[in-house]
């Protein structure tokens, strides 16, 4: 005859205590004070009648959650959101979740951030814009034991995966688009051209060196913000008041000018405002032109001519690396880890809409010229 399963309730009325005493002295979870006679008599019941807990499933310890670190330097310029939605959607469909890090372009949070990794123990990291230079090493340690992808300016050495960026030819399609409508006058308005900035930089240059080469170089002039505004915590409106105060300076130093650049959207529409408070019509007394294509570039007064770098795929092809990345190191197919470094690249486009045309004047001779030759 088979013999009875003993349970809990059996070593409770041999100890002549409650079942829930049992379970917590058995358990090693005193809740409450036991005497030392209670919990012999527990134990000896237990003993005597071959009493054994029930198996619980063990928790692994060591399983990951689907976690991807994504750092970003702010969170208000629309650029970072477009990158950041691209990011999200393909973590989403690959089941993971995201860790965001607002370094706001410090030195000190980036760094807080990174020593942070370790504890995050996260399946990838994404950098969407280029680590500071001072932790370019530290980015390359971390990369041999969790995937990175960085989404960066190709002219920046890091031996890590990358979504690359040429800022400088970014800079060469605006300035020949006004080349070719024939302005000869212009302005480009920036934020801090410093150090840390290389990208800003490489796009300005790139404009310049086209410039140069048309023998207009002499007739450009940059207008960067000072750099104590990095220092500042980005608010929603920074490069929107930098656009639109430096415009105002402009208009008031410079007499000549038919076209101003900014060297992304946010700040050509403050150069959009400032220049309708002054009663200025665009494009017909001044051509506007931003870079990026988000969304708002559509929906000002006058739809804005822009630069489009396909943002959202770029977020979403860093990912992608991430997920290759994993894959390769999880795969049993060889002894051992293939080095491999991915590079993505767009070829950005010009998209003209309505606030650049020909400088004020030029179309109308133009028109001069074409009506004369059909009379004679």
């Amino acid at each position: 005859m088979e013999r009875k399963k003993v349970t809990s309730s059996d070593v409770a009325k041999r100890a002549g205590v409650s079942q829930a005493t049992v379970s917590m002295v058995l358990n090693k979870k005193y809740n409450v004070s036991f005497s030392k006679e209670v919990i012999r008599r527990v134990e000896e019941a237990a003993q005597e009648l071959g009493y054994e807990l029930p198996k619980r499933r063990v928790k692994k310890e060591n399983r990951r959650e689907k976690l991807l670190v994504v750092f970003c330097p702010n969170l208000t310029n629309p650029y970072y959101v477009m990158l950041l939605q691209g990011i999200e959607s393909r973590a989403t469909e690959q089941g993971f979740g995201l860790f965001v890090c607002n370094t706001q372009r410090s030195l000190e949070l980036e760094e807080r951030y990174l020593k942070m990794l370790p504890a995050l123990n996260p399946q990838g990291v994404i950098y969407t814009c280029n680590p500071s230079r001072c932790f370019m090493s530290i980015v390359e340690e971390l990369s041999r034991t969790i995937p990175f992808a960085v989404i960066n300016n190709q002219n920046e050495k890091l031996d890590v995966d990358a979504v690359e960026l040429d800022n400088s030819k970014l800079g060469r399609i605006m300035a020949r688009h006004l080349l070719d409508l024939g302005h000869k006058h212009v302005a480009y308005i920036a934020p801090p051209l410093t150090v840390r900035q290389k990208q800003r930089s490489k796009r300005v240059e790139g404009f310049m060196k086209e410039f140069r080469e048309a023998g207009l170089g002499d007739n450009v002039v940059i207008k960067a913000a000072n750099e104590s505004i990095d220092k500042d915590v980005p608010g929603i409106d920074s490069e929107y008041r930098i656009g639109y105060d430096l415009t105002k300076e402009l208009l008031a130093e410079e007499r000549d000018l038919t076209a101003i650049v900014g060297l992304n959207d946010m700040i050509a529409f403050g150069i959009l405002d400032a220049l309708y408070d002054e009663k200025y019509k665009v494009p017909g007394e001044m051509s506007v032109m931003g870079c990026d294509n988000t969304l708002f570039a559509k929906m000002h007064k006058v739809s804005l001519t822009t630069i489009e770098h396909f943002v959202i795929y770029k977020g979403r092809d860093a990912c992608d690396i991430i997920m290759k990345k994993m894959k390769t190191r999880q795969s049993r197919y060889a002894d051992m880890e293939p080095v491999s470094i991915y590079h993505v690249e767009y070829e950005p486009k010009l998209v003209v809409r309505g606030t650049t045309s020909y400088p004020p004047g030029t179309q109308k001779k133009e028109g001069k010229r074409k009506t004369s030759k059909k009379k004679n």
